[in-house]
């Protein structure tokens, strides 16, 4: 095939992109390296739309996602604890510094108001910092609708075609994959997550710098039984975070933890870890590990996205290093994607956004 653009990855990155080039007039294709979209971060991703989540550089990108998110249907209100320990209120105070600047809805809380939003915290937590418009995200409807948008508008989806092979020649890539297919096409587009330097260094670019590191997630069976009212409890340190989900309790312990790109498993350490943190804030019984994964989450070495045409390689364009805020970000940042690619203005949702911040030029 011979497209406009060819995009390397079918997760959240690459389907909310391709629909939106498919949409304003380009011929798209979707290589896939697996058998189906989205088998690895998107698949796997706990996501929630949370404000403060990735930063205040990443605050506008969630801010101007939030409204498209919620019309859809793909919101469900849950609100966000940030919880602090006796100790911690210089960390209270530098957060709120940081982030009511940047529009988040955020509010001081006290430890009266703690006990009331978390029953059975422990007594050493102290202070809380309450965000009421976090929302569960559903990832699976958010994932299918832009495939959906992008097949409507002729996008092409092609799965278990692991890119093998990049040339460019006479103004466009000749593009082949593991199974031996060939394609053509004038710009690839690097949407390929935890394998978006190893693409930049068969395209010739030079890497980004993204590295994937591993998050692990547990569900947990909890005495008594987990209310799906509870928010979403974060550390204000970064060292847990856990919500409900149909009853039960999901706790990470927000493991960062270096890893190849590969299709990545808990580690029982990751887990026992996960659980002994929580088991610091609230007097609930643990009665089982039902379940346990593990994802990829890959990061530029600033913590931004990578968006835009490379600054070097001719044809290449980068739509990566989203890290854990790939899907609260995705609608403004795959419209931020396209006028950026098509040489399209900059419209009501991406009126707020500093394309400069995510630029690869930043890395020339």
């Amino acid at each position: 095939m011979t497209a406009d653009f060819a995009i390397v990855g079918a997760g959240i990155a690459g389907a909310s992109l391709a629909a939106e080039l498919a949409e304003g007039g380009a011929s798209v294709l979707v290589l896939e390296a697996e058998d189906e979209p989205g088998y690895h971060a998107t698949g796997r991703s706990a996501a929630f739309w949370e404000e403060c989540y990735g930063g205040p550089e990443i605050v506008p990108l969630t801010l101007a996602s939030g409204p498209f998110l919620r019309d859809g249907g793909f919101l469900r209100q849950r609100g966000a604890l940030y919880i602090a320990r006796e100790g911690d209120e210089e960390l209270v105070t530098d957060f709120m510094q940081r982030f009511v600047p940047t529009g988040a809805t955020i509010q001081h809380l006290g430890r009266a108001d703690l006990q009331k939003r978390l029953p059975g915290v422990r007594h050493e937590w102290s202070d809380a910092i309450w965000e009421p418009v976090c929302a569960d995200i559903d990832v699976a409807a958010l994932h299918a609708h832009y495939l959906a948008r992008m097949r409507a508008a002729g996008a092409q989806l092609e799965c278990r075609a692991r890119v093998s092979g990049l040339k460019r020649d006479g103004g466009r890539w000749e593009i082949a994959t593991d199974r031996g297919a060939a394609h053509h096409a004038a710009t690839i587009v690097n949407a390929a997550g935890a394998w978006a330097d190893e693409l930049a260094a068969m395209a010739g670019a030079q890497p980004a710098g993204i590295e994937p590191y591993r998050r692990t997630v547990a569900q947990l069976r909890i005495d008594p039984p987990v209310s799906n009212d509870l928010p979403l409890v974060l550390d204000i340190r970064g060292r847990f975070y856990f919500k409900p989900e149909s009853g039960r309790l999901w706790v990470s312990p927000h493991d960062e933890v270096p890893s190849e790109a590969c299709d990545a498993a808990p580690e029982e350490m990751a887990v026992a870890e996960a659980i002994a943190r929580l088991e610091e804030v609230v007097d609930w019984r643990v009665e089982a590990v039902e379940h346990k994964w593990a994802g990829l989450r890959s990061f530029a070495k600033d913590r931004r996205p990578v968006y835009g045409y490379d600054p070097a390689v001719e044809g290449f364009a980068w739509f990566a290093g989203q890290g854990g805020f790939g899907i609260q970000t995705s609608p403004a940042a795959a419209r931020l994607g396209r006028q950026l690619l098509l040489g399209e203005a900059r419209d009501a949702l991406t009126e707020t956004l500093d394309a400069e911040l995510y630029s690869p030029a930043r890395f020339a």
